[in-house]
């Protein structure tokens, strides 16, 4: 009798043990999930080098990022933007995003919690302070001024390992309401004295805060890479990695890069400084001829303000030795062309200007934006026959003729007689129009900046305050 219980009770056990281990095996990782549901969620951050929306609708380094891995999913990307760094974590630990791509560095203590991809990029944590202010040299030169940073982030994590390793006397304040463009405001009009932020989001903003500098570096070279949750199902963790090992992942990161920071280091303190000055002093007055420009050719006004710029400073009466004159430096020829009977007269300069650019940007019309534009612009100032001469240069080399990365290094080549010897036009000074772009590219997205900054900073000579709410002073180790 025993024994014919004891047999019952060991199939029931067999029959449970098989019933589980076959609904295990049938049930959906998170990746199948993810491809099941046909969407991954992202959560992010605002910052012009995460996420942010422009007038062609959301953009970014991580968002194009997060789009390319998106499409190797072969599923859609749904973007969740959180308020501060402490609810990206949360929105990660609740389950609400499958992964967060927000320029997050990869520390220890991040680490512990947090699974992170392979980086993709690496940035170090540098102190900001404003010239002709005092310069720290060093981490214990802190304590001279106020130090305020962003709560919950790498920085205030690094200030922490500071204050129990070297520097028990080191004092600051975290607040989880402010990004980095409020901090960089801050320290420029004078409400703090220092800040850190990542290297790369300094050179990105660094234009439009001329009188801030670095003082010192405060890490060394770091990763940033994305994060997903600690759990047994490492799927969606994998497949991520796979993603950044593909063979396409790499010029695809080469092209991010040049399209957000390649121009970057094209505006230097002297040269913002002046932009500027100038931009307060003249672009009011030809702001409107922009602005009608800009509704005739559809070309952004403030893109048509850079090129005005570049070419002559916003000078009517401007005129180089070879003869190209006025705001917009026409050609006589370029200019009989448009029906611009008076190259001196500003509106009249702007209008060819942008119809000339526009009928350059309809030659191309086989590429995409933005590298239609910055081609376009290219052959603004080395001419149409030029460029097609680089483009097909670049694709004798391998390169792409419609990506703006891969011509703008073929460019240079004109100069060369083994290069344009085979050409069609010849001899160009080649790297002039590779600065040219670049150079309109900083201040277009200086201006951008201007223009959306305006109603969200308070006006020069006022100070943004720090209400006793915002922030939190972490005091010295006793």
């Amino acid at each position: 009798m025993q024994t014919g219980i004891f047999r019952l009770f060991a199939k029931a056990i067999l029959v449970a043990v098989c019933v589980t281990a076959l609904t295990a095996s049938v049930r959906p990782n998170n990746l199948e999930q993810v491809r099941m549901h046909g969407e991954i969620v992202m959560v992010t951050r605002n910052s012009p080098t995460t996420f942010f929306e422009d007038r062609a609708g959301p953009t970014g380094y991580e968002m194009e990022l997060a789009q390319a891995f998106a499409q190797y999913l072969n599923v859609d990307l749904k973007v969740i933007v959180a308020d501060n760094l402490s609810d990206i974590f949360s929105t990660l630990e609740t389950g609400k995003a499958a992964f967060a791509a927000a320029g997050l560095t990869n520390t220890p203590d991040r680490d512990r919690w947090f699974r992170f991809s392979q980086p993709y990029m690496q940035v170090s944590e540098q102190v900001i302070y404003r010239r002709g202010g005092v310069r720290p040299k060093e981490a214990v030169d802190l304590a001279q001024g106020k130090l305020v940073v962003a709560a919950g982030s790498s920085h205030a994590e690094r200030l922490r390992m500071v204050q129990v390793r070297q520097i028990p006397e080191l004092t600051w304040s975290e607040s989880p309401d402010l990004e980095v463009a409020d901090l960089l405001q801050m320290v420029a009009s004078g409400n703090i004295d220092f800040t850190v932020v990542d290297s790369n989001e300094f050179r990105m903003l660094q234009a439009y805060y001329p009188n801030l500098g670095v003082a010192f570096d405060l890490s060394e070279q770091q990763d940033i890479a994305w994060a997903f949750a600690y759990s047994r199902d490492d799927s969606l963790y994998k497949a991520a990695n796979e993603f950044f090992n593909q063979q396409e992942t790499a010029p695809l990161l080469a092209e991010l890069s040049e399209r957000y920071y390649g121009h970057l280091d094209k505006l230097d303190y002297v040269g913002a400084r002046r932009f500027l000055r100038q931009t307060n002093k003249k672009l009011d007055t030809y702001r409107p001829h922009f602005e009608l420009a800009s509704e005739q050719s559809g070309i952004d006004w403030r893109l048509l303000a850079a090129v005005g710029y570049q070419e002559s400073h916003w000078n009517p009466n401007a005129r180089s030795y070879t003869g190209v004159r006025g705001l917009m430096m026409l050609t006589r020829n370029t200019a009989r062309e448009l029906g611009i009977k008076n190259r001196l007269d500003p509106q009249q300069s702007i209008m060819g200007g942008s119809r000339y650019l526009a009928k350059l940007r309809e030659r191309l019309d086989s590429v995409q934006e933005p590298d239609r534009t910055w081609l376009a612009l290219a052959a603004y100032n080395v001419g149409y026959g030029h460029l097609t001469d680089a483009r097909k240069i670049t694709a004798e080399m391998g390169g792409n003729p419609d990506l703006w990365m891969d011509v703008k290094e073929a460019l240079p080549l004109l100069s060369q007689k083994r290069y344009y010897r085979n050409t069609r036009h010849g001899y160009a000074r080649g790297q002039e129009p590779v600065d040219y772009v670049q150079n309109i590219r900083r201040y277009y997205d200086v201006l951008v900046w201007n223009e959306e900054q305006e109603q969200n900073f308070p006006e020069d000579g006022e100070t943004l305050q720090l209400s006793s709410s915002m922030i939190t002073v972490i005091p010295p180790l006793l």
